[in-house]
């Protein structure tokens, strides 16, 4: 398992949902002369994704090589068939990732795009509309609240190599040229200058990266001394992260976790079976209400933070193609937890009598539900989900 290759002398610029998101990626674009990598879990064609769409297609136009990559399943299968037949005929590069589980049960979670080898965008977000739930297609009463991040340094050669070698893999290759590839992937190496913020990439895959994203939480939770603030959409963590996150609070870190609800029942049921331990513990747990959560992102002691794809669960931290950047800046840093601490004001605190005294019928449901994720991952990842 690899270590995070960082690099220095980057410009890391934090984008609070698509309000800030889609006008940056779409400005890069539109501004590109030589090639545009894009990957993405969900590419719905509303008005966000159309305004996307066409700025992929005026830069294919303009004769820029565009390469794009989405999820059978996040994107849809009727919908991936339709994408692909529009933006091929336009000139632009299309493919499915795993269409109907050749390659198993692995999906690309990864939102990730890199233009001309200078500019970088990683995060959260879906080419979806702010206002539409990415689950159900309601409407949402807020603009969904998510983060990503756009990169401008010796970063951006890192995350071209890697979405160059996950455009190699997703197209027809004999199983030793697959492997061959694999073994030769290497991040391009970058020292480490004075100037703008230490970054690095963490991806997960199911090789060479099984426990790199994990790995990064762990590390920097167990080196954490004053403050740890976590926000995710889904929790449900094995437990070496549940236990790193108790332990900091025991040893008198103030750890905060912002928690997406209200979009699966099933999910919150497993969610709550795990508050009370973490609430005895110290963890401060707090329910996000104004609108749907969706940011994977966290800020450890006002230094180390952390954008991405990646949730606290076992499809993302075991399953999963992930990608988060890890950014090592008090500027970055002090700027993304003045923004999880808005989303803290925008929620709910969690009690911990709220659970000692629920219901006979509510504890046995938020046990059978966390034995049936329990259950189901385990077989998933063939018991390598700790």
């Amino acid at each position: 398992m690899r270590v995070i290759s960082y690099s220095g002398d980057n410009n890391v610029t934090l984008l609070r949902s698509g309000a800030e998101f889609f006008p940056a990626l779409i400005a890069a674009i539109d501004d590109a002369h030589v090639e545009i990598y894009l990957e993405t879990y969900i590419f719905r064609i509303d008005d966000t994704g159309i305004l996307v769409r066409d700025a992929l297609e005026r830069a294919a136009k303009r004769g820029v090589i565009v390469s794009v990559i989405t999820d059978w399943v996040g994107t849809g299968r009727v919908h991936s068939k339709q994408i692909k037949a529009t933006l091929t005929s336009a000139g632009v590069q299309h493919r499915s990732f795993n269409p109907w589980f050749r390659r198993g049960v692995a999906r690309s979670h990864r939102k990730l795009c890199v233009v001309d080898r200078k500019w970088a965008f990683v995060g959260g977000l879906n080419i979806i509309d702010d206002f539409v739930d990415d689950s159900n297609h309601s409407t949402l009463p807020a603009p969904r609240w998510d983060f990503a991040v756009q990169i401008n340094g010796p970063l951006v050669e890192a995350i071209h190599e890697e979405m160059q070698n996950q455009w190699i893999r997703t197209g027809k290759m004999k199983l030793r040229a697959r492997w061959d590839k694999f073994k030769m992937a290497r991040y391009t190496q970058h020292g480490t200058e004075p100037g703008q913020a230490l970054a690095g990439l963490v991806v997960r895959d199911n090789l060479r990266n099984r426990r790199t994203i994990q790995r990064a939480y762990l590390q920097a939770l167990g080196r954490a001394r004053e403050t740890a603030f976590l926000a995710n959409p889904y929790f449900a963590p094995g437990r070496k992260l549940r236990r790193a996150l108790e332990e900091a609070a025991m040893r008198g870190v103030k750890v905060t976790l912002l928690l997406g609800v209200g979009q699966f029942y099933l999910q919150d049921a497993v969610a709550h079976s795990f508050y009370p331990k973490l609430l005895r513990a110290g963890v401060r747990i707090i329910e996000y209400t104004k609108t749907q959560l969706h940011a994977k992102v966290a800020v450890i002691d006002d230094e180390w933070a952390t954008v991405g794809s990646s949730n606290y669960d076992g499809l993302s931290l075991f399953v999963n193609q992930e990608a988060n950047v890890v950014v090592s800046d008090v500027e970055f840093a002090h700027t993304l937890r003045n923004e999880i601490e808005v989303g803290l004001s925008e929620g709910r605190l969690v009690q911990l009598q709220d659970f000692e005294h629920s219901a006979w019928y509510k504890k046995l449901w938020y046990g059978a539900a966390f034995l049936f994720y329990r259950g189901v991952i385990h077989v998933i990842t063939l018991g390598q989900d700790a």
